[in-house]
């Protein structure tokens, strides 16, 4: 009955694929390509659940045919720290919230055009509820399009800001933590091989000292590591991170860096004394999540502290071997910013609020209005007194996205392309003003090939029940 369901979905690929006995057969490769579109729209909007869950099994396994899977940048980032690669360019970890597919395929084309392989595609606990993106459905969406543009071998997919809610943690320790470990399964489960976790937001200033202020953060996010190396596949190292404050509060300094750092490998290595540790750290440098926005709905131009960002760097490289220092919150800086990221030496830098402006820029009135009408029924209680409509407007759209998800899948083919060719436009900019040409020769040196073979139980399974994620960060 499940082969005759299977056989039925992968009807839309028009006989170039093969299933049987568990296994995939590529008949016509071009063939797939083309038609991948529709496999990977069935993923995400089908009416029957298990047909959209196992439309994500078949993407993936299909991309393991075409020798597209999953990886870890972890090496990458560990020889980085031993200076066997140099710290000339910046990874863009890139937050797709809507229309994922079609921005992870502008992604594909303009890393292509100049031989970049340094880039990853993540996707937040707080996302994975307010866009009803769950991490199948996510990966599903990225390596649907690598198969599009004639992508191979890894594609690191991330699970960003991992992060503990330091209201639940007071309530109910023990659930919170379950929580992060459950979304932790799945993720893994789907091929996000890369995690980041946030514990910084047990970061407890009222202590005297910072060794005791940054103990919860270094004792839990090493608890969370132990974890992920008992859960990871076999022959994969998941690069997990680690942060230091959360964005938006006070720039990060060595000595919360050192604190952190000296603490967490005493604690790992206290719990699992031979599991291996982070691979980067994330720390403050006077951005926000999303922008300040201004009255008129601008965003308020920041100061980054790129001396910082590069000592930092520098210190977590020389003293703990680490890939180097992370920068979140930056995708609403001035294009000219992104020049210093790599003159800073910044290992990363995440990238999300700017791809969704280019959206609501290219929507159609109407569909805009709606959505205005929805953030005012249902998100009124987070308007604050002094705010204008369009600040409460930008801050809170995101919100709408996994509400108004299928009437963004169904816009027409012109509009998605004009908003996907706006995408491509960012992306090309980003990466070369990121340095990113020519990085797949280090992909290509210290990652090496792992191709896990999907559990179909996993897959329908489908995931987690959805949880509120209003009070966490992007």
């Amino acid at each position: 009955m499940r082969a005759e369901k299977i056989n039925g979905i992968l009807s839309s690929l028009n006989g170039s694929v093969e299933y049987q006995n568990g296994e995939i057969k590529v008949q016509d490769e071009k063939a797939v390509r083309t038609n991948i579109e529709s496999l990977v729209r069935t993923s995400v909007l089908d009416s029957d659940q298990e047909t959209r869950f196992l439309a994500r099994y078949l993407i993936r396994k299909i991309a393991l045919a075409l020798n597209i899977y999953p990886g870890s940048i972890n090496d990458l980032y560990l020889a980085r720290g031993r200076g066997e690669v140099p710290n000339s360019f910046t990874t863009p970890a890139i937050n797709l919230r809507s229309l994922s597919f079609y921005a992870a395929e502008a992604v594909f084309k303009c890393a292509a055009e100049i031989d970049a392989g340094a880039f990853i595609f993540e996707l937040a606990r707080s996302e994975t509820g307010y866009t009803e993106q769950r991490p199948s459905e996510y990966a599903a969406n990225i390596l649907g399009a690598a198969i599009a543009k004639g992508h191979t071998g890894p594609v690191f997919i991330q699970g960003d800001h991992y992060q503990l809610s330091a209201s639940r943690y007071q309530d109910d320790p023990e659930s919170e933590m379950q929580a992060v470990k459950d979304l932790t399964t799945e993720a893994l489960s789907a091929g996000f091989y890369n995690i980041d976790i946030d514990a910084s937001t047990l970061v407890d200033l009222s202590k005297d000292s910072i060794p005791e202020q940054q103990v919860q953060n270094y004792e839990l996010t090493s608890v969370l590591t132990k974890f992920i190396r008992d859960t990871e596949p076999q022959d994969i190292t998941v690069s997990i991170g680690g942060e230091i404050g959360e964005v938006g509060g006070h720039n990060s300094t060595e000595e919360e860096l050192r604190a952190f750092l000296d603490g967490y490998n005493d604690k790992l290595s206290e719990i699992a004394p031979d599991a291996e540790g982070l691979s980067k750290i994330s720390i403050q440098t006077g951005t926000s999540h999303g922008g300040v926005v201004l009255p008129d709905g601008s965003i308020k131009e920041v100061s980054v502290d790129f001396e910082t960002l590069q000592h930092l760097g520098q210190v977590s490289r020389e003293s703990y071997q680490l890939g180097g220092a992370v920068q979140h919150g930056a995708s609403t800086l001035p294009e000219t910013a992104f020049n210093k990221f790599v003159e800073a030496e910044a290992l990363e830098v995440h990238l999300a609020t700017n791809f969704q402006n280019i959206l609501y820029d290219r929507l159609p009135d109407e569909l805009v209005q709606e959505i205005h009408a929805y953030l005012d029924e249902n998100h009124d209680h987070e308007r604050k007194p002094e705010q204008t409509d369009e600040q409460f407007y930008y801050k809170t759209r995101k919100r709408a996205l996994g509400t108004f998800k299928d009437q963004i899948w169904s816009l027409s083919e012109d509009k998605i392309q004009e908003i996907a060719s706006a995408w491509e436009t960012q992306f090309r900019d980003l990466f070369d003003r990121l340095s990113l040409a020519d990085t797949a020769q280090y992909v290509q040196n210290h990652v090496q090939p792992v191709r896990v073979q999907p559990d179909l139980n996993d897959y329908l399974l489908g995931g987690i029940e959805p949880e509120d994620t209003s009070d966490l960060a992007d």
